[in-house]
């Protein structure tokens, strides 16, 4: 990723939108600072501060704000553009970051400039990318650009811990009503771009096993709940974890490209294998009081990931089966989810991977994430969605930073993203 250079990129003829943000690079840096100023760690995910900010920043703009919350600690703002076509593309972010220990960094956790760079928490993940998408809606109404669709910000609280009251409380009251919408949430790795246009479907288990508690110097008069338990994942590891699934061919042309895309950072081995078989992760194990004691009981939590395309529910009524098999062993809670995918070609995509390629002269991977949120959501609401955002893989790190060059050209897409859309569904 670029550092800040301040140089300008040509620019299209026309592209108002794109000069003013081109020209206006430190204001765009000032308004990132301002919302890295503000804590927003989740939990407690209080987000009553940062969205009035927002609103003090659109106050003297011609556009529509409406605040809704159902939790009044964690409010979600929506800002209506009109434009010339009656269509609605959605962008949207979240306002809340996860925690940090500030003695872990060598830069101010609430914001700080230094070597071309912008540090803070949320600056990549997405606090940066926000102050982007709210510059890029200023570009409109600073030179009197009507955008070419309507167009909706939903800035939401509670992402961060997969709460109830950002995005979902907005789509249980209706209030996302769109053809298609742009997450900024950064995709990008260095020297790799990438738009995610797929994410994994998931279950989660959660067993437990019962034994026979015993001394630990007579183990043969107990059964150990912990070696039940353990040899039960193993057996689904066993089962599934090598079991090649079965992806839809509309998935394929997906999962090579993520392939491609996640090959140098972990090998094209361990990245064919991460879509190509189930990923299978033992993610919590208790069991037991006392080392001189046989366990009565234990509980497990697993991870499983299945690559879009890939019908969940066969998958876990296969793990059913394969748990039902094993003694004294029950499932004692699941959840589960199915991927889901963006047509790589369709008009979405081709948009948004084609505008960053314009902008920053790179290849744009058309991949899927490797676990899934609220592209998900919406997705299964019936609205098509990406995500897309330069950033670092900084994000939940110390010194977490974005480079003012990629604040500007997020910036530079998003403000350009209405007029690609538009121009490939019109045909």
């Amino acid at each position: 990723m670029a550092e800040d250079t301040g140089a300008s990129r040509p620019t299209p003829a026309g592209d108002a939108p794109a000069e003013y943000v081109r020209d206006n690079r430190e204001a765009l840096v000032s308004l990132a600072l301002d919302l890295l100023a503000v804590d927003t760690s989740n939990p407690p995910g209080d987000t009553r501060e940062i969205v009035a900010a927002v609103e003090r920043f659109l106050d003297p703009l011609p556009v529509e704000v409406e605040r809704v919350a159902v939790d009044p600690a964690k409010p979600n703002l929506l800002v209506r553009v009109p434009g010339d076509a009656d269509r609605t593309l959605l962008f949207n972010g979240h306002l809340d970051t996860v925690p940090f220990d500030a003695d872990a960094w060598t830069r101010d956790p609430l914001g700080e400039r230094a070597d071309g760079r912008v540090y803070g928490r949320g600056a990549t993940d997405m606090k940066g990318a926000v102050a982007s998408l709210l510059f890029a809606l200023r570009a409109f109404a600073a030179t009197d650009t009507e955008p070419p669709v309507d167009l909706l910000f939903a800035l939401v609280s509670d992402e961060e811990v997969g709460g109830d009251a950002g995005l979902p409380a907005l789509l249980d009251a209706g209030a996302l009503d769109a053809d298609a919408c742009v997450i900024g949430e950064p995709t990008c790795e260095a020297g790799r771009h990438s738009v995610t246009v797929a994410d994994r479907g998931s279950i989660w288990l959660t067993l437990e096993a019962a034994g026979e508690a015993a001394h630990g110097s007579r183990p043969a008069l107990g059964v150990n709940a912990v070696d039940r338990l353990y040899a039960a994942v193993e057996r689904i590891r066993e089962r599934f974890g090598g079991e090649r699934l079965a992806i839809d061919a509309e998935v394929e042309p997906i999962v090579e490209e993520s392939v491609a895309y996640y090959a140098p950072s972990m090998g094209e081995a361990a990245a064919r294998e991460l879509f190509r078989y189930p990923s299978i992760n033992l993610g919590v194990f208790e069991g037991g009081d006392a080392v001189n004691a046989v366990p009565g009981s234990a509980r497990a939590e697993v991870d499983v990931r299945l690559t879009a395309g890939v019908h969940t529910p066969d998958v876990l009524a296969g793990i059913r089966e394969c748990v039902a098999d094993c003694e004294g062993i029950m499932i004692a809670d699941v959840s589960w989810s199915v991927g889901t995918a963006e047509d790589p070609e369709g008009p979405l995509v081709e948009a948004v991977a084609s505008t960053a390629a314009g902008v920053t002269g790179d290849r744009v991977f058309r991949r899927s994430a490797t676990g899934g949120g609220d592209a998900k959501k919406l997705r299964n609401a019936g609205i098509s969605t990406v995500e897309f955002a330069l950033g670092t893989d900084t994000a939940h790190a110390p010194d977490e930073h974005v480079p003012v060059d990629a604040l500007v050209d997020n910036a530079v897409v998003y403000a350009r993203l209405p007029a690609a859309w538009r121009a490939r569904i019109d045909g």
